[in-house]
Protein backbone atom coordinates (compact mmCIF):
# COMPACT_ATOMS: atom_id res chain seq x y z
CA UNK A 1 0.00 0.00 0.00
CA UNK A 2 1.46 3.76 -1.15
CA UNK A 3 1.27 5.89 1.72
CA UNK A 4 0.15 9.50 0.41
CA UNK A 5 2.48 11.71 1.68
CA UNK A 6 4.50 13.55 -0.42
CA UNK A 7 8.35 15.82 0.74
CA UNK A 8 7.88 19.20 0.70
CA UNK A 9 11.49 19.48 1.43
CA UNK A 10 14.50 17.58 -0.36
CA UNK A 11 16.85 18.67 2.36
CA UNK A 12 15.83 17.50 5.61
CA UNK A 13 16.37 19.30 8.97
CA UNK A 14 17.72 17.84 12.07
CA UNK A 15 14.70 18.40 14.21
CA UNK A 16 11.70 20.19 12.18
CA UNK A 17 8.96 21.93 14.53
CA UNK A 18 6.55 24.40 14.32
CA UNK A 19 5.27 24.77 11.19
CA UNK A 20 2.16 27.01 10.12
CA UNK A 21 1.09 28.06 6.65
CA UNK A 22 0.73 31.87 6.21
CA UNK A 23 -2.26 32.45 4.14
CA UNK A 24 -1.31 36.34 3.36
CA UNK A 25 2.07 34.97 1.60
CA UNK A 26 0.98 31.38 0.78
CA UNK A 27 3.92 30.16 2.54
CA UNK A 28 5.07 27.26 4.91
CA UNK A 29 7.03 28.06 7.80
CA UNK A 30 8.46 26.22 10.18
CA UNK A 31 11.63 25.88 12.07
CA UNK A 32 15.06 23.71 12.67
CA UNK A 33 15.89 23.51 16.60
CA UNK A 34 19.11 22.52 16.93
CA UNK A 35 20.13 24.00 13.69
CA UNK A 36 18.74 27.24 14.67
CA UNK A 37 17.09 27.95 11.71
CA UNK A 38 13.96 29.47 11.00
CA UNK A 39 12.67 28.27 7.14
CA UNK A 40 9.88 29.01 4.73
CA UNK A 41 9.06 27.21 1.72
CA UNK A 42 7.04 28.04 -1.39
CA UNK A 43 5.62 24.52 -2.15
CA UNK A 44 4.51 25.55 -5.33
CA UNK A 45 7.90 26.58 -6.84
CA UNK A 46 9.88 24.28 -4.66
CA UNK A 47 11.86 26.80 -2.90
CA UNK A 48 12.98 27.05 0.90
CA UNK A 49 14.67 30.05 2.44
CA UNK A 50 16.58 29.46 6.11
CA UNK A 51 17.22 32.50 8.21
CA UNK A 52 19.97 31.40 10.99
CA UNK A 53 19.41 32.37 14.91
CA UNK A 54 21.95 33.49 17.30
CA UNK A 55 20.33 30.84 19.41
CA UNK A 56 17.78 27.52 19.22
CA UNK A 57 14.90 28.56 18.27
CA UNK A 58 11.56 26.60 19.61
CA UNK A 59 8.83 27.83 17.82
CA UNK A 60 7.37 30.75 16.21
CA UNK A 61 4.16 32.51 14.94
CA UNK A 62 2.97 34.87 12.30
CA UNK A 63 2.33 38.76 13.57
CA UNK A 64 -0.68 40.65 12.49
CA UNK A 65 1.37 43.43 11.70
CA UNK A 66 4.03 41.87 9.97
CA UNK A 67 6.78 39.58 10.32
CA UNK A 68 7.40 36.90 13.50
CA UNK A 69 7.18 36.38 17.25
CA UNK A 70 10.09 33.80 18.12
CA UNK A 71 11.16 31.90 21.03
CA UNK A 72 14.95 31.33 21.71
CA UNK A 73 16.11 29.74 24.21
CA UNK A 74 16.42 32.47 26.31
CA UNK A 75 13.33 34.42 25.67
CA UNK A 76 10.90 35.93 23.28
CA UNK A 77 11.52 38.28 20.55
CA UNK A 78 10.26 39.87 17.51
CA UNK A 79 11.30 40.34 14.21
CA UNK A 80 9.87 42.75 11.26
CA UNK A 81 10.41 40.99 8.61
CA UNK A 82 12.34 37.50 7.41
CA UNK A 83 15.62 38.00 8.56
CA UNK A 84 15.39 41.19 10.17
CA UNK A 85 16.26 42.47 13.42
CA UNK A 86 15.89 40.38 16.76
CA UNK A 87 14.42 42.51 19.39
CA UNK A 88 13.50 41.02 22.22
CA UNK A 89 10.05 41.00 24.39
CA UNK A 90 10.36 39.63 27.48
CA UNK A 91 12.44 37.12 29.53
CA UNK A 92 12.32 34.66 32.10
CA UNK A 93 14.14 32.99 35.13
CA UNK A 94 14.65 29.87 33.77
CA UNK A 95 18.33 28.86 33.06
CA UNK A 96 18.77 28.59 29.52
CA UNK A 97 22.10 25.87 30.32
CA UNK A 98 19.17 23.52 30.94
CA UNK A 99 16.14 24.85 29.83
CA UNK A 100 14.88 25.87 26.57
CA UNK A 101 11.60 26.95 24.88
CA UNK A 102 9.61 24.96 22.45
CA UNK A 103 6.33 24.37 21.25
CA UNK A 104 4.48 27.63 21.35
CA UNK A 105 1.37 29.34 19.51
CA UNK A 106 -0.14 32.77 19.15
CA UNK A 107 -3.81 32.33 20.99
CA UNK A 108 -6.95 33.29 18.89
CA UNK A 109 -6.94 36.41 20.24
CA UNK A 110 -3.23 37.53 19.60
CA UNK A 111 -1.30 36.33 22.68
CA UNK A 112 1.90 34.91 22.34
CA UNK A 113 2.25 30.88 24.16
CA UNK A 114 5.09 29.47 24.49
CA UNK A 115 5.81 26.13 26.78
CA UNK A 116 9.51 25.27 28.07
CA UNK A 117 11.30 21.80 27.99
CA UNK A 118 13.91 20.64 30.73
CA UNK A 119 16.17 19.22 29.14
CA UNK A 120 18.04 16.72 31.62
CA UNK A 121 14.15 15.52 31.51
CA UNK A 122 14.45 14.17 34.89
CA UNK A 123 12.61 16.46 37.04
CA UNK A 124 8.95 18.23 35.71
CA UNK A 125 10.42 21.79 35.33
CA UNK A 126 8.48 22.56 32.06
CA UNK A 127 6.51 25.74 32.19
CA UNK A 128 4.00 27.13 29.70
CA UNK A 129 3.81 30.92 29.38
CA UNK A 130 1.60 33.74 27.39
CA UNK A 131 3.26 37.05 26.04
CA UNK A 132 0.14 39.58 25.64
CA UNK A 133 1.70 43.06 23.82
CA UNK A 134 -1.69 44.00 22.70
CA UNK A 135 -2.17 47.79 22.26
CA UNK A 136 -5.18 47.31 24.80
CA UNK A 137 -3.53 44.85 27.08
CA UNK A 138 -3.74 47.06 30.22
CA UNK A 139 -0.36 47.66 29.92
CA UNK A 140 -0.02 50.06 27.17
CA UNK A 141 1.30 47.59 25.16
CA UNK A 142 3.90 46.75 26.73
CA UNK A 143 4.53 42.56 27.51
CA UNK A 144 2.26 41.38 30.23
CA UNK A 145 3.71 37.74 30.86
CA UNK A 146 1.24 35.00 32.43
CA UNK A 147 2.41 31.99 33.72
CA UNK A 148 -0.79 29.53 32.66
CA UNK A 149 0.56 25.47 33.63
CA UNK A 150 3.46 23.76 34.80
CA UNK A 151 4.79 20.32 36.16
CA UNK A 152 5.55 19.21 32.53
CA UNK A 153 8.89 17.94 31.65
CA UNK A 154 8.38 18.60 27.66
CA UNK A 155 5.87 21.29 26.65
CA UNK A 156 4.25 20.42 23.39
CA UNK A 157 0.56 20.03 21.91
CA UNK A 158 -0.64 23.49 22.37
CA UNK A 159 -3.78 24.43 20.63
CA UNK A 160 -7.44 25.51 21.14
CA UNK A 161 -10.24 24.14 19.82
CA UNK A 162 -12.94 25.66 17.17
CA UNK A 163 -15.09 27.66 19.95
CA UNK A 164 -11.82 29.02 21.51
CA UNK A 165 -13.41 27.36 24.66
CA UNK A 166 -10.90 25.01 25.06
CA UNK A 167 -6.61 24.68 25.56
CA UNK A 168 -5.13 21.59 25.38
CA UNK A 169 -1.19 21.04 26.24
CA UNK A 170 1.03 17.87 26.05
CA UNK A 171 3.95 17.19 28.33
CA UNK A 172 5.73 14.60 25.85
CA UNK A 173 7.55 12.57 28.41
CA UNK A 174 4.63 11.91 30.48
CA UNK A 175 2.88 10.68 27.14
CA UNK A 176 -0.04 13.04 28.71
CA UNK A 177 -2.12 15.48 26.68
CA UNK A 178 -3.75 17.74 29.53
CA UNK A 179 -7.02 19.98 28.59
CA UNK A 180 -8.82 23.05 30.45
CA UNK A 181 -12.13 24.80 29.84
CA UNK A 182 -10.34 28.31 28.69
CA UNK A 183 -12.12 31.69 28.79
CA UNK A 184 -10.59 33.64 25.69
CA UNK A 185 -11.02 37.34 27.21
CA UNK A 186 -9.79 36.48 30.60
CA UNK A 187 -7.59 33.44 29.33
CA UNK A 188 -8.69 32.08 32.57
CA UNK A 189 -8.10 27.77 32.80
CA UNK A 190 -10.32 26.15 34.34
CA UNK A 191 -11.50 22.71 35.20
CA UNK A 192 -8.16 20.54 34.41
CA UNK A 193 -8.37 16.97 32.82
CA UNK A 194 -7.05 14.23 31.04
CA UNK A 195 -7.67 14.19 27.48
CA UNK A 196 -5.49 11.51 26.69
CA UNK A 197 -2.96 9.44 28.50
CA UNK A 198 -0.92 6.96 26.27
CA UNK A 199 1.13 3.67 26.91
CA UNK A 200 4.54 4.82 28.40
CA UNK A 201 7.84 2.96 26.42
CA UNK A 202 8.34 -0.66 27.65
CA UNK A 203 11.34 -0.94 29.73
CA UNK A 204 14.57 -2.01 27.47
CA UNK A 205 12.72 -0.62 24.08
CA UNK A 206 14.62 0.00 21.31
CA UNK A 207 14.41 2.07 18.19
CA UNK A 208 13.25 -0.78 15.55
CA UNK A 209 11.51 -3.06 18.55
CA UNK A 210 7.74 -3.47 18.14
CA UNK A 211 5.16 -2.44 21.22
CA UNK A 212 5.55 1.13 21.45
CA UNK A 213 2.96 3.52 20.11
CA UNK A 214 5.43 7.00 20.90
CA UNK A 215 4.73 9.94 22.73
CA UNK A 216 2.68 13.04 21.57
CA UNK A 217 4.73 15.47 20.50
CA UNK A 218 3.31 18.82 18.47
CA UNK A 219 -0.62 19.28 17.57
CA UNK A 220 -3.25 21.13 15.34
CA UNK A 221 -6.77 21.02 15.17
CA UNK A 222 -9.38 20.77 12.36
CA UNK A 223 -12.83 22.87 12.03
CA UNK A 224 -14.44 19.44 13.98
CA UNK A 225 -12.70 20.38 16.75
CA UNK A 226 -10.29 16.69 16.22
CA UNK A 227 -6.89 16.84 17.65
CA UNK A 228 -4.22 16.12 15.00
CA UNK A 229 -1.17 15.02 16.82
CA UNK A 230 2.16 13.97 16.10
CA UNK A 231 3.59 10.59 17.75
CA UNK A 232 7.32 10.56 18.30
CA UNK A 233 8.99 7.61 18.02
CA UNK A 234 5.51 5.81 17.14
CA UNK A 235 6.03 6.94 13.00
CA UNK A 236 2.51 7.78 13.30
CA UNK A 237 -0.25 10.76 13.16
CA UNK A 238 -2.83 10.10 15.03
CA UNK A 239 -6.44 12.16 14.70
CA UNK A 240 -8.43 12.33 18.24
CA UNK A 241 -12.35 12.99 18.83
CA UNK A 242 -13.05 16.06 20.62
CA UNK A 243 -13.55 13.37 23.96
CA UNK A 244 -9.99 11.83 22.76
CA UNK A 245 -10.80 8.64 21.55
CA UNK A 246 -9.33 7.58 17.90
CA UNK A 247 -10.70 8.09 14.83
CA UNK A 248 -7.78 7.67 12.17
CA UNK A 249 -4.18 6.42 11.97
CA UNK A 250 -1.85 7.79 9.68
CA UNK A 251 1.40 6.32 9.11
CA UNK A 252 4.58 8.69 8.36
CA UNK A 253 7.37 7.65 5.98
CA UNK A 254 9.86 9.31 9.26
CA UNK A 255 9.40 7.37 12.70
CA UNK A 256 9.34 10.65 14.19
CA UNK A 257 6.72 13.22 13.51
CA UNK A 258 6.98 16.05 15.56
CA UNK A 259 4.04 18.45 14.71
CA UNK A 260 1.22 18.69 11.96
CA UNK A 261 -0.02 21.94 10.81
CA UNK A 262 -3.38 22.36 8.26
CA UNK A 263 -2.55 24.27 4.80
CA UNK A 264 -2.97 25.72 1.39
CA UNK A 265 -6.12 27.67 0.06
CA UNK A 266 -8.83 25.47 1.66
CA UNK A 267 -6.89 24.08 4.69
CA UNK A 268 -7.26 21.07 3.77
CA UNK A 269 -3.82 20.00 3.16
CA UNK A 270 -1.44 18.62 6.55
CA UNK A 271 1.59 19.27 6.62
CA UNK A 272 3.96 17.51 9.67
CA UNK A 273 7.74 18.35 10.12
CA UNK A 274 9.85 15.24 11.36
CA UNK A 275 13.35 14.84 13.15
CA UNK A 276 16.29 12.68 12.42
CA UNK A 277 19.07 14.07 15.06
CA UNK A 278 20.04 11.76 17.22
CA UNK A 279 18.30 9.00 15.43
CA UNK A 280 19.96 5.56 14.92
CA UNK A 281 21.45 4.52 11.73
CA UNK A 282 19.73 1.71 10.70
CA UNK A 283 16.23 3.61 11.61
CA UNK A 284 17.32 6.48 8.85
CA UNK A 285 18.25 3.41 6.22
CA UNK A 286 14.54 2.38 6.90
CA UNK A 287 13.50 6.41 6.79
CA UNK A 288 15.89 7.90 4.57
CA UNK A 289 13.68 11.09 4.31
CA UNK A 290 13.46 11.66 8.03
CA UNK A 291 13.98 15.38 8.61
CA UNK A 292 11.92 16.44 5.76
CA UNK A 293 8.31 18.15 5.41
CA UNK A 294 5.72 15.74 4.57
CA UNK A 295 2.63 16.99 2.83
CA UNK A 296 -0.84 14.64 2.54
CA UNK A 297 -4.75 16.16 1.39
CA UNK A 298 -7.05 15.08 4.33
CA UNK A 299 -10.81 15.61 3.65
CA UNK A 300 -11.57 18.16 6.91
CA UNK A 301 -10.38 21.33 6.90
CA UNK A 302 -7.94 22.47 9.77
CA UNK A 303 -7.97 25.72 11.64
CA UNK A 304 -6.13 28.87 9.96
CA UNK A 305 -3.05 29.91 12.30
CA UNK A 306 -3.97 32.57 15.07
CA UNK A 307 -1.56 35.85 14.51
CA UNK A 308 0.49 37.50 17.23
CA UNK A 309 -1.15 41.06 18.24
CA UNK A 310 1.14 43.89 18.78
Amino acid sequence: MTIPWQAVTGQPDELGESPFWHPHEQMLYWVDIPARQVRRANVFMGTVDSWAMPQDVGCIAPATSGGLVLALRDGIYRAREFGGALLPLARFNHDPRTTRFNDGKADPLGRFWAGTMYEPRDARKAELYSVDCRPANGNGGKPVIQLKALNGVIANGLAWSPGADTVYWTDTTNHVIQAWDWEPHSSAMRKHRIFRQFAPKPAGWQPGMDGYGGRPDGAAVDTQGNYWVSMFEGGRLLKLSPSGETLADYPVPARCPTMPCFGGDDLQTLYVTTARHGRPADELAQYPQSGCVFSRRVDVPGLPVNFFSD
